[in-house]
């Protein structure tokens, strides 16, 4: 018997059928997502329905399904089941402002007493990425779509949602917004969730919107069934945020670090304790198998590459080694990849700076090299983050679009302070970890089942501090960028 896994992410939706048993991939299929960080989830649904189709992920030999989607994204419907206006998704600055107003009022006033409020009723010090900085923002510039909110949810809850046979009356649906369920690892990003209670904080979501009467989904248990496929009986999985599903996907266990380089830049580990970082660095989510998932995130990551790519106009492998052929440190020239402003440094109206340029340095290679390691630099601020809330890294597995390129690959170790890194195969692990829970639901066991990964590469590398210390001191040059 086959499961479907889903993971529908900010670019495109990708769809994968393996065994139950085994974890062997029988069939796949892809879809595009519009660009923007602003999208209709019809668009969602679109795309994951010809994903579907194009590989029989609903057919008779699928028993169970899942969906991973993109975190945060603030999915608003009316009471007719509609919604009510485009998707915000992670990526979308627009309610900066909103956060820092949220933080400064949960301080009364103070903003340190407020970041530490938040980090403790949420797991994190609100940022624009966070789901409810989103409905401030919604509040206070769009105040008629405000009133038309019956619910809100997450771009997984409302797929799961929609697999599950409910829909706006519009299209026939019977609306049911009850029906909405979530996990509590996407829930943990909303910022009107507890990790360590497992409650949504009422208080936290009236204070942002306004009002505390809206329909929020279940929370779903890591194993328990969030409905069935109408058409055909399929168990539908609780589902799980991109992070956390991709972390099943891997089988990550506690101790080991995952670093994945897609749009956005993430390092996370497994933890079997809630972590609260006032600082903001690290969001304390939850995972998708009753643990926590403390985690670092960049909004800049695998575009980096592609950037200096264009850039130089060269192709990825020309790109690797041109990096691969320059000294560590670049010779002094620096990049700070703010490109689409920042998150982990909190910074959302900053660009990037090339810092240290020089007669010397101004050449194909340094270029090449300043874009990897500043690229490789933001995901190792966040691992030493880790570390200093107590996270003993024991593995670092490198995933994601970015992580293909072998100067990305071949760096790494020597950012990461000389610790081993482990490339396992190209896969969809967000996917894949949807489809393994789907399977974990389908048995009934206490643990999902053991998936074996083959052909994971190690890399090594001696330390490479002078490039962490150019990239701190760069760092410390830049600016917001404000209108």
């Amino acid at each position: 018997m086959n499961v479907t896994g889903i993971d529908s992410s900010t670019q495109s939706c990708k769809v994968v059928v393996r065994d139950a048993a085994t974890g062997a991939l029988v069939r796949s299929a892809r879809a595009s997502h519009p660009d923007g960080t602003e999208v209709h989830p019809d668009a969602w649904w679109t795309a994951l329905s010809g994903a579907l189709a194009e590989a029989d992920g609903l057919g008779t030999d699928v028993a169970a399904l899942a969906v991973g989607g993109q975190q945060h994204g603030m999915v608003c419907l009316d009471a007719d089941g509609e919604v009510v206006r485009p998707a915000l998704l992670w990526n979308d600055t627009r309610s900066a402002e909103a956060a820092e107003a949220l933080i400064a009022e949960l301080g009364h006033g103070d903003r340190a007493a407020g970041a530490r409020g938040w980090a403790q009723a949420c797991g994190s010090v609100l940022v624009a990425s966070i789901t409810i900085t989103k409905l401030r923002w919604l509040a206070d510039h769009e105040p008629d779509n405000a009133k038309r909110v019956a619910a809100v949810c997450l771009p997984h809850d409302w797929l799961t949602w929609r697999l599950a046979g409910h829909g706006p009356r519009s299209q026939g649906g019977d609306a049911d917004l009850a029906a909405l369920t979530t996990d509590r690892s996407d829930a943990s990003g909303t910022g009107y969730w507890s990790p360590a209670t497992g409650e949504y904080r009422l208080d936290l979501l009236k204070l942002a919107f306004g009002r505390d009467d809206l329909v929020l989904p279940r929370v779903v248990g890591p194993s328990e069934a969030a409905g069935r496929v109408p058409s055909t009986g399929a168990l539908i999985g609780p589902g799980a945020g991109d992070n956390a599903a991709a972390a099943l996907g891997l089988g990550l266990a506690e101790g080991d670090v995952c670093v994945s380089l897609g749009t956005s830049g993430v390092t996370s580990a497994i933890c079997p304790t809630p972590v609260v970082d006032p600082s903001g660095a690290i969001n304390g989510f939850a995972d998708a198998t009753g643990a926590f998932l403390p985690l670092a995130c960049t909004l800049n990551a695998s575009r980096v590459v592609d950037a200096a790519k264009d850039l130089l106009g060269v192709d990825y492998d020309g790109l690797a080694r041109l990096a691969l052929s320059g000294e560590p440190g670049a010779g002094g020239l620096v990049l700070v990849p703010y490109f689409e402003g920042e998150r982990m440094p909190n910074k959302p109206h900053a660009t990037a700076s090339l810092v240290g340029l020089t007669l010397a340095n101004a050449t194909p290679a340094h270029l090449a090299r300043a874009f990897v390691e500043g690229l490789l630099c933001g995901q190792a601020d966040g691992l030493d983050a880790l570390v200093a809330l107590g996270v003993a890294p024991r593995r670092i597995f490198l995933i994601g679009g970015g992580a293909k390129s072998p100067a990305v690959r071949t760096l790494a170790p020597g950012v990461f302070g000389g610790r081993d890194v482990v490339v396992p195969p190209e896969g969809e692990y967000v996917a894949d970890g949807a489809a393994r829970q789907a399977a974990w639901v389908l048995s009934g066991a206490d643990r999902p089942p053991a998936w074996a990964i083959d052909g994971a590469e190690t890399y090594t590398g001696e330390a490479t501090p002078l490039v962490r210390e150019q990239y701190a001191a760069a760092c410390g040059l830049t600016w917001d960028n404000r209108p």
